[in-house]
């Protein structure tokens, strides 16, 4: 699933990379539209976790029961589900893009570019919709290595599609969004391949996608947490975004976007670990393997601290040749190597929500896992984001200070609740 999740961020990197490298000036510019429409497709990816991310764990839950039948319901409950938002998405994104772009930060130079890719990429919001929803569901039956295949199919085909269309073809930002629905719907189709297929243990099957409501509540309680990451990274992204233009223009938005694009890649792992956890988590919990529970906390949480630690110390200390990776235009390295520095100054810190929250989701501790998404982003770096610029003349660094303040306090808290609430707990509890 690591592997799954690098190849998966590659979608929208390998597209900044390029997109940086186009000549002169038109670089950053394209760079930063392509960096405001990060928020919208943070949303799209949301419902994408509400639907997979919610029925998956469930789903493990009930195969861990040996209750079958409920867990082909919940997938193809899952599945109607993505199909429904990913319509209503693309109608609304279209109609609304132009508003909703201004809104979260878009000047007159970077709209052109910020709506020519998001244009081309709501048109193809329902292959990212099933690829990204239901790939959950393959590796919840121990196919992991389909599962990668899934995502790798389409970065293959995005990495070669990118060159083409955006330099070859002088297509720029739109031959990027072009190569990324293509490759979405690739993948789309290779899920949707396996998962009605007759390697699928679990085949996606008509009469379990007629929704009830009772099993619908479930999913989307259960996704909740992970939809809300979703929606406040996009509302904490946008308002970064619409403080930076205010206080330092347009290239601290694409300092910001640079900065993002690195944070995906480092996040990664930590991202593969604890989603590669959940199956594990929640299947032996559903079998009442409180133990085996505890082994595969422990595991994850060693894993990932290890891990957070030696990458932070290498961001720290090489972070110019990190930003040269997508554009080395002089104005852009003098303005993001001290906000890089600043921003990942509590990197390791960062993982502790992403134990917590893995574990609430696996074990179905919705209340738990909704409060956590809302606590670091809405209520600690969205305000900080508006307060700190104004203290202490800080300005633009403030915006990129909260994200360090958020790692402490929000990945404390969250991990030490979930210490004291599961972990604990289950050692106390009879198998």
């Amino acid at each position: 699933m690591t592997a799954a999740q690098l190849i998966n961020i590659l979608y929208n990197i390998v597209d900044r990379m390029y997109i940086g490298r186009m000549e002169g000036a038109e670089g950053w510019l394209a760079l930063t539209g392509l960096g405001l429409c990060l928020p919208i497709i943070s949303i799209i990816m949301g419902f994408g976790n509400l639907c997979g991310m919610g029925g998956a764990p469930l789903f493990s839950i009930h195969r861990g029961r040996g209750e079958r039948e409920e867990a082909g319901m919940v997938m193809g409950n899952s599945f109607a589900l993505l199909l429904l938002f990913g319509l209503g998405l693309t109608v609304l994104g279209l109609l609304f893009r132009r508003p909703v772009l201004y809104l979260f930060g878009a000047g007159d130079q970077t709209f052109p570019y910020a709506n020519d890719y998001l244009t081309i990429y709501l048109l193809g919001t329902l292959f990212v919709m099933i690829s990204l929803g239901m790939n959950p569901f393959i590796n919840a039956q121990g196919f992991s290595g389909t599962g990668m295949l899934t995502v790798g199919l389409g970065a293959a085909v995005n990495i070669i599609l990118d060159p083409i269309f955006i330099f070859g073809l002088d297509l720029g930002v739109q031959g990027a969004a072009l190569a990324t629905v293509i490759s979405q719907g690739c993948s789309a189709v290779w899920a949707l391949a396996f998962l009605c297929g007759r390697r699928s243990e679990y085949r996606l099957q008509p009469e379990t996608m007629r929704l009830s409501a009772g099993r619908v509540g479930r999913i989307v309680s259960l996704g909740t947490s992970g939809f809300i990451m979703n929606l406040t990274n996009s509302l904490v992204q946008s308002l970064c975004n619409a403080t930076l233009q205010s206080w330092g223009g347009e290239i601290y938005v694409a300092v910001m976007t640079v900065i993002n694009s690195l944070r995906e890649v480092i996040t990664m792992p930590v991202n593969g670990i604890t989603n590669g956890a959940q199956p594990v988590l929640g299947f032996n919990y559903g079998a009442g393997q409180r133990e085996r529970v505890r082994q595969a906390i422990r595991f994850t949480v060693a894993v990932t601290m290890t891990y957070s630690v030696v990458v932070w110390v290498i961001t720290l200390l090489f972070p110019e040749a990190l930003i040269r990776v997508f554009n080395d235009s002089p104005e852009l390295l003098a303005d993001g190597v001290p906000a890089f520095r600043v921003y990942f100054a509590t990197f390791a810190f960062m993982s502790f929500q992403f134990i917590g929250q893995s574990v609430f989701v696996a074990l179905g501790r919705s209340r738990n896992a909704v409060f956590f998404s809302l606590l670091r982003k809405a209520f600690i770096v969205a305000p900080l984001t508006l307060i700190l610029p104004h203290l202490f003349g800080l300005g633009v660094y403030g915006v990129f200070l909260a994200e360090p303040v958020s790692n402490v306090l929000g990945g404390l808290a969250c991990v030490l609740t979930m210490y004291v609430t599961v972990y604990r707990p289950l050692g106390r509890e009879e198998p």
